[in-house]
């Protein structure tokens, strides 16, 4: 997927480039795509105060074309699953396995937490890469909401103690606090070399991609407790025109009755469910939005490879 640059700058005949690849893990719900979509600048990861929001390695593309106070650089942000203690089914092994694969082979690792909080969790994440030879940078998310600065400070001083980060960084991803200084440190670190991705890409995923998650955006968001972690989205027409974009849908889920709550009394909830995400579309597209919606069961989905391999959350080398 492409888009304009974020530089106003037209050279690109650029001498001295800086490219390299970072990878977001963390636990569940500390504000991975969040940040991710900041620092692109386009919704391209679903995002809901939920956990197992992100169900597969999302990348998103910085690029900055050379100014007279820097040279070119190209950062390629992976947004992983956030790393949970419970893998009660394949779906869950794959997301664990997804994340800890994504910080292998990559430049920096850039590990997330929420501001004065350290759970199992994140010590878990913290053991994935305790062999790391890479520079790690731990973001302390959410800081935005603390108002007893001195307990920050604590808390800083208690995580620092975890290991030896290359930098500890207090930021805000949801309103932007203080992102600038992640590009900076990270663009200290990245080494020299020509970019890996026309300048003008954001992600390597395709639209077709990034409308199904919106979509399934809107089912963790409107549906409650665990429902949401039992179903999924696939795309089964898309048919784009100058002025419209047709798209029908399959919602998966694992039992008949969750069928009927998916749907709700005289087709509420679908209906919700989809207002939301023609919206979200609409949005992202920047064209008006055909949906059509249809709800299917599959027992089991979450344990049968095939089906996440259909659904782009398991490749065809794990089966």
């Amino acid at each position: 997927m492409t888009s304009s640059s974020n530089s106003n700058h037209p050279d690109t005949q650029i001498n001295h480039t800086k490219c390299g690849t970072v990878s977001i893990i963390g636990r569940p719900n500390v504000g991975k795509s969040t940040l991710l979509n900041h620092l692109v600048g386009y919704k391209i990861s679903a995002i809901a105060n939920k956990p197992q929001t992100t169900r597969t390695n999302i990348r998103g593309i910085v690029t900055e074309l050379s100014t007279t106070e820097q040279n070119a650089y190209q950062i390629i942000f992976t947004d992983t699953p956030g790393i949970h203690l419970n893998s009660k089914n394949l779906l869950n092994r794959t997301l664990n396995s997804e994340a800890v694969a994504a910080v292998e082979d990559v430049d920096v690792i850039i590990f997330m937490v929420e501001a004065l909080k350290w759970t199992d969790e994140d010590e878990f994440v913290l053991s994935r890469i305790k062999h790391a030879t890479i520079p790690v940078i731990l973001l302390i998310n959410k800081v935005d909401r603390i108002k007893e600065k001195e307990r920050l400070f604590e808390y800083l001083q208690m995580v620092s103690e975890k290991r030896d980060f290359k930098e500890l960084i207090p930021i805000a991803a949801e309103k932007g606090v203080n992102t600038d200084s992640v590009i900076n440190s990270l663009v200290k670190i990245l080494p020299q070399s020509e970019f890996i991705y026309p300048e003008d890409h954001i992600t390597d995923k395709s639209v077709r991609f990034i409308c199904s998650e919106l979509i399934r955006e809107q089912l963790v968001l409107n549906l409650h407790e665990e429902l949401p972690y039992t179903t999924a989205v696939e795309i089964e027409k898309f048919e784009e025109t100058d002025n419209l974009v047709t798209i029908e849908v399959v919602i998966w889920t694992d039992r008949k009755n969750q069928k009927g709550i998916i749907i709700g009394k005289k087709g509420e909830t679908l209906k919700r469910i989809g207002q939301g995400a023609r919206h979200s579309l609409e949005e992202f597209l920047m064209k008006k939005v055909m949906l059509k919606q249809w709800v299917k069961v599959e027992e089991n989905w979450q344990n049968n490879p095939r089906h996440l391999n259909e659904l782009g959350i398991i490749s065809n080398r794990e089966l």
